[in-house]
C-alpha cells in the first residue's frame, strides 16, 4: 500500500492506499480509540486484490500525531479531502469502535459519497441512545485511566477488548508508542468531544451492525442492540469474539463485509430486523 499524508488545520495526517480501477468499490477503514490503521491488517489482506483500500491513522493516533484541536467534524472533512484528493466519489465507510464517529460525521454532512456504512463495535450517534449517567460516565473515564500503573493500564485496555492472542498483542504493540500521557489524552479528548459533537442523524444508504458475542466494553453491545431496534438495521453478531472482533474473529468479519458490499451493490435494502450470528 502507497503511504500518504495530507496537511490538515492541527497537523499532518497519514493514511495509506492501495487503489485499483475505477470499477472497483472503494473502503474506507477507521480504527478504535489508542490504535492505528494497522488494526486491519486481516482486512487489509482479504480485500487487497479486489477493492481499494484506504486505511488511516485518526489524529492524535499513529503517524498522525502530535495533532492540535481535535473534533470529529476535522476529522469529517479530512477523509472528505483523502477521498476528494484520490479522486474516489463514492465508498464504503467501516468504523470500529471510536473509529464509528468519524464515519459517521463524514456519512452526515456527505451522504451523497457513501455506498454503505458497517458499524464494527462502535455505538451510534443521536440523543435518544444516551442517559445522563451514561454521558457522566464517558466524561469520567479518562480520569480514571489515571489510577492505574502505566504497564496495568496497557495490559488492561488490550485484556478487555481482545479474546485472541492475536488481538491481544496487537493491542500492546499499537500501545507501545504513547506515553500514558498520551494514552489518557486521547480518552478524555475522544469521548469529550463524543458527547459534545452528538447529533441526531438518519442515513438512507445501507448500515450493517457488526458486534462480538463477547464484547463487554461499556454498554457497546447494549447500544448496538438498541440502534437495531430504533433503525431496523441489521445486527448481526461476531462469534467467539470480543471488542476488537475484527482481530478475534477476522473471518467472519470479513465475510460479513463483502456480502454487505455485494448486497449493496444489489440494491438490498439495509433496513432488516433480524438478527443473526
Amino acid at each position: 500500500m502507497q503511504h500518504k499524508t495530507i496537511l490538515a488545520q492541527g497537523g499532518t495526517v497519514h493514511y495509506w492506499i492501495s487503489k485499483k480501477g475505477r470499477a472497483a468499490d472503494c473502503i474506507v477503514f477507521t480504527h478504535g480509540l489508542t490504535a492505528d490503521h494497522t488494526m486491519f491488517e486481516k482486512q487489509a489482506d482479504y480485500f487487497f486484490d479486489r477493492y481499494t483500500i484506504i486505511l488511516w491513522d485518526v489524529p492524535m493516533h499513529g503517524l498522525s500525531r502530535p495533532y492540535q484541536q481535535f473534533s470529529y467534524r476535522d476529522t469529517a472533512e479530512i477523509l472528505y479531502r483523502i477521498l476528494q484528493k484520490e479522486s474516489i466519489e463514492k465508498t464504503f465507510l467501516v468504523g470500529m469502535s471510536m473509529g464509528g464517529y468519524p464515519s459517521q460525521h463524514f456519512a452526515d454532512r456527505y451522504p451523497w459519497m457513501v455506498k454503505g456504512f458497517v458499524a464494527l463495535d462502535t455505538t451510534p450517534l443521536g440523543f435518544r441512545y444516551y442517559t445522563k449517567s451514561d454521558l457522566w460516565w464517558l466524561k469520567h473515564v479518562a480520569p480514571m485511566a489515571k489510577c492505574f500503573p502505566d504497564h496495568i493500564l496497557r495490559k488492561s485496555i488490550a485484556r478487555s477488548v481482545s479474546e485472541s492472542r492475536y488481538s491481544y498483542q496487537k493491542m500492546l504493540s499499537m500501545l507501545k508508542p504513547f506515553s500514558k500521557a498520551e494514552i489518557i489524552l486521547q480518552m478524555r479528548i475522544a469521548y469529550e468531544f463524543f458527547v459534545m459533537e452528538n447529533k441526531d442523524v438518519d442515513f438512507a444508504f445501507p448500515v450493517l451492525i457488526l458486534v462480538g458475542e463477547k464484547d463487554c466494553t461499556g454498554k457497546v453491545k447494549a447500544y448496538c442492540e438498541a440502534w437495531a431496534k430504533q433503525t431496523g438495521f441489521p445486527l448481526h453478531i461476531i462469534k467467539e469474539a470480543r471488542h476488537f472482533s475484527n482481530g478475534d474473529n477476522p473471518a467472519q468479519v470479513n465475510r460479513e463485509i463483502e456480502r454487505f458490499i455485494v448486497d449493496a451493490a444489489c440494491g438490498f435494502g439495509s433496513r432488516n430486523t433480524q438478527q443473526e450470528s
